[in-house]
């Protein structure tokens, strides 16, 4: 045996996305390894310029890597050795993967119908199958009768629907989504959102979703890939990276506090700053780390008197669609409170706050 086949039985490679790759740009670096098992849906989140869209760009073959290598059900796509030499590179249109972005990238002289066509022609097929294959995926994103406008008579979501046809339309052995729903607008994006879902599951698509929206990993994928400054920071099922977040970022994507703190060994009691909570005697973890709701929080009169109750600076307050987030310092902590309970309130003020120790889980610090 001779050639990628052999050389793919030879490491036994995994079927699926497998990716370990390191790229150094002046003062950036990337150093990420990635595992999407075959037909699964990976979410990759993290925080603008932690180089999410620079993966994403490697594993499409339209950006460089300095060492690692990548391989998609079982082939080597690329390989780089330390010293910079290149083994194998295959081109962006060999890969078998398509990249979709923000922008659906249509041709705008083309009808919708001739767009998802054209990239079955591309890919080999006649003109009769690519018509026939483009009037199919048309109806299976919802735009049947649409076929002959072109993109200028489209809204965004309808042309984000025409992107991801063409794109599926060609059974790519894999899908990369770079924030494709950001720019549109909330209730298109939720009907988007639930088409991808629909189709990603019922073609078996290995994809990989680049996203700023948590609501994006929860609907779309079964892992999450936390990335901050070129590396992976946290990555498991989504649930349990979003109910146990290991950074600030994390917490704050899933909506939760987590508050660093240290256990006092003299009276059981776990603290951060003025903050403290009860815990029981004898954890072998000293530096636990408190995850709570800002909904839980509450901001009372008079100095604190129990535990669960402290006094805190406030640093900005931030509107919400259901009222006031007040952020603190000493420890960073996130209250929600309703509009009028936040009246009077300014920057700089300090404030007693209170939660029960019976809505805060400690976990250990990742």
């Amino acid at each position: 045996m001779s050639g990628a086949a052999g050389e793919n039985a030879a490491t036994g490679a995994a079927e699926g996305l497998e990716a370990r790759i390191r790229v150094d740009r002046g003062g950036f670096a990337l150093d990420v390894a990635l595992s999407v098992p075959a037909g699964g849906v990976v979410a990759l989140m993290g925080p603008s310029g932690a180089g999410k869209s620079t993966l994403l760009g490697v594993l499409a073959g339209l950006t460089g890597f300095d060492e690692g290598e990548v391989r998609l059900h079982g082939r080597l796509l690329d390989r780089r050795a330390s010293d910079g030499s290149a083994a194998r590179r295959t081109t962006p249109a060999a890969r078998g993967v398509v990249l979709l972005g923000q922008d659906p990238r249509l041709f705008p002289h083309l009808s919708a119908h001739d767009n998802v066509a054209f990239g079955l022609r591309v890919h080999g097929a006649t003109k009769t199958v690519a018509a026939a294959g483009a009037a199919d995926w048309l109806r299976r994103v919802g735009l049947e009768g649409l076929g002959e406008r072109r993109p200028a008579q489209l809204s965004g979501g309808q042309q984000q629907r025409v992107a991801l046809a063409r794109a599926l339309a060609t059974s790519p052995a894999a899908i990369l989504l770079d924030e494709p729903l950001t720019s549109l607008d909330t209730e298109t994006a939720g009907d988007v959102r639930a088409l991808l879902h629909q189709q990603l599951a019922a073609t078996r698509t290995t994809a990989v979703v680049a996203t700023h929206d948590a609501v994006d990993a929860v609907a779309l994928a079964s892992r999450l890939v936390v990335l901050e400054d070129g590396w992976v920071t946290q990555t498991g099922p989504v649930r349990e990276v979003l109910a146990s977040p290991a950074t600030r970022f994390a917490a704050a994507v899933a909506g939760l506090n987590r508050v660093v703190g240290i256990i006092e060994p003299a009276d059981s009691a776990w603290r951060a700053g003025d903050l403290v909570l009860p815990h029981a005697a004898g954890s072998r973890h000293p530096s636990l780390v408190a995850v709570f709701r800002p909904s839980t929080v509450r901001v009372i009169e008079g100095p604190p008197h129990a535990a669960g109750e402290w006094t805190a600076r406030i640093v900005r307050l931030e509107q919400t669609p259901a009222g006031v987030r007040i952020r603190t310092a000493d420890p960073d902590v996130a209250v929600d409170v309703a509009a009028d309970s936040a009246a009077g309130l300014a920057p700089g003020d300090t404030i007693t706050l209170r939660v029960d120790p019976a809505d805060v889980r400690l976990v250990v610090e990742h």
